[in-house]
């Protein structure tokens, strides 16, 4: 169904190629799983089977694409339309009309299909992807996981032969990327259909793939073979497969009930045993970081040791809670977002905000940073009233990196964002460089932000909010774009900030950053605090989101595979 014939795709002003040789062949009717590092080419290959490379990113393809017999060199993106569906890492950039029920029907009519069928379309794809309580919501309104849906949803309905995925459970929460992924095994097995898929949190979708296509580095020949096999020599892995190398494990588990029916004997060794208490009591009745997070030693990723980039010094605004919210509740659009929300923030903490796509998480942070006004109730950031602030103001006392970095990024460089984010914050001049430098080496001063990866245009955005040094520092979705090594970066880097005394409230779907990094847990439902506790307490009690070892390893409470390692050693 898609054939790779000795590939290569140069950009324009590169010196190398993105990717060079590929030859790759997918069956019709699998689900092949595209893996790699970063920065590796992934997102390139995916685009080439679109048509997208190079039609509409420029740079030169050698050799030669085939989809269902259709050579891309010949054929616009358009006239691929009716044979490929694509979703790429931003459902934003897809839509085209204004709400969810217009959008799932917008491909078919653009092929012509009759009304009645249109319609019968729509309402199965409603019902698969949980999306029937939203379909008259305008799409700006929705979630980053719920936009996610529809744009899946929106690829679904003109029943394409081939579906190409760059991404499609990074914003998801895990029962809805359970559902999603249920559904293209669903269309894999009894329609036929063929789906290459990019992803990084192999943790959720490695056991569903027929093949794996490892890229491990950028310009190296793809390697095809089954999950095992390729999990077995891959640089990126999930956690469970992670665990199952420490304990020599063959063949490797790919799911958490393959590896608990192996893990009889690991249980044992660690019986009587307990997680390092590594979360101690900070000078202000808090929590520490993690010492393993802080110290600046290398990971089990292999990256290297890396100087601090934060020292300890106090904080700008001298209070207890760095935060704090009293019933507080939110009403956007006639959805009420958030419902009597009572929550303080301490420094030297780290929040983790869970819960489903909608839940009020993303609305939490951005009322806690002055975006949005709190319908009654009271919300206090950094000693301040966040709407009622200037934002020259605000900036010192917190910090935002959105769910979609680009947000605060609008200049043509990377100088120019370093620039101005010194004047901003009233920062010496070349601070935000400096960050710049120890967060992504070899990014020059030159670089346009939309050039950069996923990732690298977190660290940016990440650099500009810390230039300012706020106390208290909100993330939305930070791991969303990153492959395990760059992920194990950033929570290295936010555990040294916390060990300066900065408070740190992130939310997330990625339950092993959680586990890793959360002293905290805080559950959301419709808008309504549910949970909130220890993050072992929280985490291991929820099977939602619970984290693979935690599943594994259970009735014991693990979290992380660097807990185990740990205490075998």
């Amino acid at each position: 169904m898609i054939r790779f014939e000795n590939v290569s795709v140069t950009y324009d002003g590169a010196s190398e190629p993105t990717v060079r040789g590929v030859d790759l062949e997918v069956p019709e009717g699998e689900l092949v799983l595209l893996v790699g590092p970063s920065g590796v080419g992934k997102s390139t290959i995916l685009g080439a089977v679109s048509g997208l490379v190079p039609h509409f990113t420029g740079g030169t393809l050698r050799g030669r694409v085939a989809v269902a017999g259709r050579d891309t060199r010949t054929h616009k993106p358009r006239e691929l339309a009716d044979v490929v569906g694509t979703v790429g890492q931003d459902p934003l950039s897809h839509f085209v009309t204004d709400t969810v029920e217009d959008e799932l029907a917008y491909g078919m009519e653009s092929l012509g299909l009759p009304p009645a069928v249109m319609r019968r379309r729509v309402e199965e794809t409603l019902d698969l992807l949980g999306l029937a309580p939203l379909r008259d919501r305008p799409l700006a309104t929705l979630s980053g996981g719920q936009q996610q849906r529809v744009a899946i949803g929106s690829v679904l309905t003109p029943h394409p032969r081939v579906l190409v995925l760059d991404e499609p459970t990074s914003a998801l929460d895990p029962a809805a990327a359970e559902e999603v992924l249920a559904v293209l095994q669903r269309l894999v097995h009894d329609l036929g259909t063929t789906v290459l898929m990019a992803e990084h949190r192999l943790e959720r979708v490695v056991q569903y793939a027929d093949q794996v296509a490892l890229l491990p580095a950028p310009g190296a020949t793809p390697v095809l073979g089954t999950p095992a096999d390729i999990m077995a020599v891959s640089p990126v892995y999930p956690p469970v497969v992670d665990l199952g190398r420490l304990a020599g494990w063959d063949p490797l588990p790919l799911t958490v009930r393959d590896a608990r029916r192996k893990a009889g004997d690991l249980r044992e060794r660690l019986a009587g045993r307990t997680p390092t208490d590594d979360a101690p009591e900070a000078a202000d009745g808090g929590t520490a970081p993690r010492e393993s997070d802080t110290d600046g030693a290398g990971g089990n990723d292999g990256t290297p040791r890396r100087r601090r980039v934060f020292r300890s010094r106090p904080t700008s605004v001298s209070t207890p809670h760095l935060a704090e919210t009293r019933a507080l509740s939110v009403r956007r659009a006639h959805v009420q977002a958030l419902r009597g929300i009572d929550l303080t923030v301490r420094p030297g903490e780290t929040i983790a905000l869970m819960g489903r796509n909608g839940a009020g998480k993303s609305t939490l942070l951005n009322t806690l940073v002055g975006l949005v006004a709190p319908s009654s109730g009271t919300v206090r950031a950094g000693g301040a009233q966040p709407d009622r602030t200037a934002p020259r103001d605000l900036v010192r006392r917190v910090g935002l990196v959105p769910q979609e970095p680009r947000d605060l990024l609008c200049a043509d460089t990377v100088a120019a964002e370093c620039r101005a984010a010194d004047q901003d914050a009233a920062a010496t001049s070349g601070t935000c460089r400096a960050l710049v430098s120890d967060l992504l080496p070899g990014v020059t001063d030159d670089t346009h932000p939309r050039d950069l990866s996923e990732g690298q245009r977190l660290a940016l955005a990440l650099a500009v909010v810390l230039t300012a040094r706020p106390p208290l520092l909100l993330l939305d979705e930070p791991t969303r774009g990153l492959d395990y090594a760059a992920k194990a970066r950033l929570v290295r880097l936010l555990g040294e900030l916390a060990a300066t005394g900065h408070a740190i409230v992130l939310a997330t779907h990625d339950v092993e950053l959680a586990a890793e990094l959360a002293h905290r847990v805080v559950l959301l439902a419709e808008g309504e605090v549910i949970a909130d506790g220890p993050a072992t307490e929280v985490v291991t009690s929820s099977p939602s989101f619970a984290p693979q070892v935690s599943k594994v390893l259970a009735p014991q409470k693990w979290l992380t595979v660097a807990q185990v390692r740990q205490a075998l050693s």
